[in-house]
C-alpha cells in the first residue's frame, strides 16, 4: 500500500508556483489541492474576487488558466445553496426525508473545486505530450448535475423505477439511543440479521427491495416494523447478530470523534515505480522545457488500442471519447464497479482518453439494471457512455495474461477491487510494472488501509464512520448519512484527479506511477471545514435550520445563504414560486427555484442546451469543463 501522504521529494507539481482568486469555498479547495501537489503560492489565501481564477506557471510550461465559477450570470444561481437547488441537489437528499433539502456540507464546490484542478492537470498533460495550452472553465451548475447524473438519467429513462420512490430508510437506532447503518450485498445476510433480531418474516422479506436499490433511488422506504424491531434491541445485541449473519453494522461517530483521530493525509497518494524509468525517457528536469513531448504509451497516430479476439461483444458504445482532448491518444484500462471507478474512468473518457472496460463473461450485469433507455440501463449509461469493453474472466489465468497484455499496452490501469484481490490475482501495481514499467496504476478504494477498525468500504458506511452524517445536516436534526451516494461520487472525482496527476508525474520524471484514492479521502475533503471547526474546541455542525429551502404555494425556494435569515422573515406559503422569488428579488434577496423533478432540468431555463440525449435516448449531461 502506498504511504498515505504524497512522496515528498517527487510531485508532479514540484517547480511550478500558482495564483488563485475567485468564490471562497471553490478556490480554498483548490489551492489546498495544488499545495499538495507541490505547486507554491507567494499569497497567504486565495482571493475572493467572483471572476477570478486559477494560474499555474513554471516547470517549463505555459501557464495553465482555469476559471471555476458558480454559474452563468443571467442564471441567478449564486452560491452553494442555489446551485443544490436547482440542479437537483436538494431534490435527491430530501428523498429520504419526503421534501428536499440542502446539504450542509459545500458539496457542489468541493466537486467543482476538484474538477478545477482535474482541468488544470490535464491541460499539463497535454502541454508535455505537444498540445498547445488550453485555459480551462469550470461551473458548480455543471459540478452538480455531474453530481445527480445517474438519478437524472433514471428520470428520463423509458420505463419507471424498480424500486418506489418515497420517504424513508436508515439509519436505524438500537435500544440504547446508538444510531447505526447495516450494510451487506447478500441477501441472505440480511435475512440472518433480521431473524436473529425476531424481525416479522413480511417485513424482512418486503425490506430488502428498498435497501438493495437505496444506492440507486436515495431513499429506502423499509417497514416500520423493522425499525421498531432495532429499537427493541441493545447495540452489544445488535453487534452480535451482524457478526453472527454476515452483515455488517457500523454506529454513526461525530464529528468531534472523526478530528480527534484525523492523521492528516492527503486525500491520494502517488508513488513512483519501483520499476525505474522507461528505457531513453528523460529524467526530472526541475525549470527547464517540457519534458515529453511524445507519450509513454502509444501515439496517438496508431489509433485505438486493438482489443483481444475481436470486436468487444458488447460495442463500442457510441458517444465516443472527445477528439482532440488533452488525453487524446491515451489509453484507460478500467476494471470497475459501481460508480467510484467508474466514473474516474469516465472523466478520464471525456478528457479525450481511449476507455475500455474489462467486464466479466456476460457482461456487467449492471448493464441490465432498470430502468432502461433503449435496453440498456440509463444509470450504467451514464458512468460508461463511449467506453469500449472486452470480457476477461480474471479467475482464468488465460484471462489474466489477456489483461496483462492489454495493459503493457495501456497509459493507465484503474481498480476498485476489493482489497487483497489484485495481489492475490497477480494484477496488482508491482506485478503490472513488470510488463509496462510506465503504467499509471489507479487503485479506488473504501479506506485506503488508513483505519484499523473500518467496516466494508461502501459509500454509507464511509459515511457513518467518518461524521459525514453529522456534517450533511444542521444543529437539532439527528444525525444521518444521505442517501445520495455523496463519497462515491466525489470519490470518483479524487481518482480522476490523481490519475492526471500521475499522468502528469510519469511526463516529468520517466516513471511509472502507483495512485491511491478513496472514499475515506473524499470523506476527509467534504468534511474539512467541519472537521477544522471541531479541532478548535468549536461546533462543527451548521445552525439550526440551514440551508431549508422554503415552501410556496406550488412548490419550494431556496434562498442563497447570505439572505437566507431575511427570506425567511417573509410567509410566502400563499404565494405561487414565481410570486415568491419575485417578492425576494424585489427586496434585494436572492433566491431560486427548488428543482423537484428531475425530469424538469431538460427544459429549465437555467440550463439551456446543458441536458442533451444520448445515441440510447438517455439523459446527458454536459461535460464539466470548456476548454478554450
Amino acid at each position: 500500500m502506498a504511504s498515505p501522504a504524497i512522496t515528498r521529494t517527487v510531485r508532479p507539481l514540484d517547480t511550478l508556483r500558482f495564483d488563485v482568486s475567485g468564490p471562497p469555498q471553490i478556490t480554498g479547495v483548490v489551492a489546498e489541492h495544488l499545495r499538495l501537489f507541490g505547486a507554491r503560492t507567494d499569497r497567504p489565501g486565495p482571493g475572493d474576487a467572483s471572476d477570478g481564477g486559477t494560474t499555474l506557471t513554471g516547470g517549463g510550461f505555459e501557464p495553465a488558466h482555469a476559471i471555476a465559477t458558480w454559474a452563468d450570470p443571467a442564471s441567478g444561481l449564486a452560491d452553494e445553496a442555489t446551485v443544490q437547488a436547482a440542479t437537483g441537489i436538494m431534490a435527491v437528499h430530501g428523498r429520504r426525508d419526503g421534501d428536499p433539502r440542502g446539504l450542509a456540507v459545500d458539496y457542489a464546490a468541493t466537486a467543482t473545486a476538484v474538477l478545477t484542478v482535474q482541468g488544470l492537470l490535464a491541460d499539463l498533460v497535454g502541454q508535455a505530450r505537444g498540445r498547445a495550452a488550453s485555459p480551462v472553465t469550470t461551473g458548480a451548475d455543471r459540478a452538480g448535475l455531474l453530481a445527480v447524473s445517474q438519478y437524472l438519467a433514471a428520470a428520463g429513462a423509458d420505463e419507471g423505477e424498480a424500486a418506489e420512490l418515497s420517504s424513508g430508510g436508515p439509519p436505524f437506532t438500537s435500544a440504547d439511543g446508538v444510531l447505526f447503518e447495516l450494510e451487506t450485498l447478500d441477501p441472505g445476510a440480511w435475512a440472518d440479521f433480521w431473524r436473529a433480531l425476531e424481525a416479522p418474516a413480511d417485513a424482512m422479506r418486503s425490506g430488502w427491495r428498498p435497501f438493495q436499490f437505496r444506492y440507486a433511488t436515495a431513499c429506502a422506504p423499509f417497514p416500520a416494523a423493522l425499525h421498531t424491531t432495532a429499537r427493541s434491541h441493545g447495540w452489544e445485541r445488535i453487534r452480535r447478530a451482524a457478526a453472527a449473519s454476515g452483515a455488517e453494522v457500523c454506529a454513526l461517530r461525530t464529528l468531534g470523534g472523526r478530528a480527534a483521530e484525523h492523521d492528516g493525509a492527503a486525500p491520494w497518494s502517488l508513488t513512483p515505480s519501483a520499476a525505474g524509468p522507461m528505457t531513453g525517457r528523460p529524467g526530472p528536469l526541475p525549470d527547464g522545457p517540457p519534458l515529453a513531448r511524445s507519450p509513454f504509451g502509444r501515439p496517438p497516430s496508431r489509433g485505438p488500442l486493438p482489443l483481444p479476439g475481436g470486436p468487444p461483444p458488447h460495442g463500442p458504445l457510441p458517444d465516443g471519447p472527445p477528439s482532440g482532448g488533452p488525453l487524446a491518444g491515451l489509453t484507460v484500462l478500467e476494471a470497475g464497479r459501481r460508480i467510484q471507478a467508474p466514473l474516474a474512468a469516465h472523466l478520464l473518457g471525456r478528457l479525450g482518453a481511449d476507455v475500455i472496460r474489462i467486464e466479466p463473461p456476460g457482461g456487467d450485469p449492471l448493464r441490465g439494471m432498470p430502468p432502461a433507455c433503449s435496453g440498456v440501463s440509463a444509470r450504467w449509461l451514464a458512468l460508461n457512455r463511449g467506453k469500449r469493453a472486452v470480457e476477461i474472466d480474471i479467475k482464468v489465468e488465460a484471462d489474466r495474461r489477456r489483461l496483462r497484455e492489454l495493459a503493457a499496452q495501456s497509459d493507465v490501469f484503474l481498480h476498485n477491487w476489493a482489497p487483497g484481490k489484485a495481489a492475490a490475482l497477480g494484477l496488482d501495481a508491482d506485478d503490472l510494472a513488470r510488463v509496462n514499467p510506465a503504467l499509471v496504476y489507479a487503485y479506488t478504494s473504501g479506506w485506503a488501509d488508513r483505519l484499523h477498525d473500518a467496516p466494508m468500504g461502501t459509500d454509507f458506511m464511509v459515511q457513518a464512520r467518518t461524521g459525514v452524517g453529522e456534517a450533511v445536516r444542521p444543529e437539532g436534526e439527528p444525525p444521518a448519512p444521505s442517501l445520495m451516494t455523496l463519497l462515491d461520487v466525489l470519490g470518483g472525482l479524487l481518482g480522476a484527479e490523481a490519475v492526471l496527476a500521475g499522468l502528469l508525474l510519469r511526463e516529468r520524471t520517466g516513471h511509472g506511477v502507483r495512485v491511491d484514492s478513496s472514499l475515506l479521502g473524499a470523506a476527509d475533503t467534504l468534511t474539512a471545514p467541519a472537521l477544522r471547526r471541531a479541532a478548535r474546541g468549536e461546533n462543527p455542525r451548521r445552525p439550526a435550520g440551514f440551508r431549508r429551502p422554503l415552501p410556496t404555494a406550488d412548490g419550494w425556494i431556496a434562498p442563497a445563504d447570505a439572505d437566507a435569515r431575511a427570506a425567511a422573515a417573509h410567509d410566502l406559503r400563499g404565494l405561487s414560486t414565481s410570486e415568491a422569488l419575485s417578492r425576494l428579488h424585489g427586496r434585494g434577496l436572492t433566491a431560486t427555484a427548488v428543482t423537484t423533478e428531475l425530469s424538469d432540468l431538460h427544459h429549465d431555463p437555467r440550463f439551456t442546451g446543458s441536458i442533451s440525449r444520448d445515441a440510447h435516448g438517455a439523459p446527458a449531461v454536459p461535460d464539466p469543463w470548456s476548454f478554450a
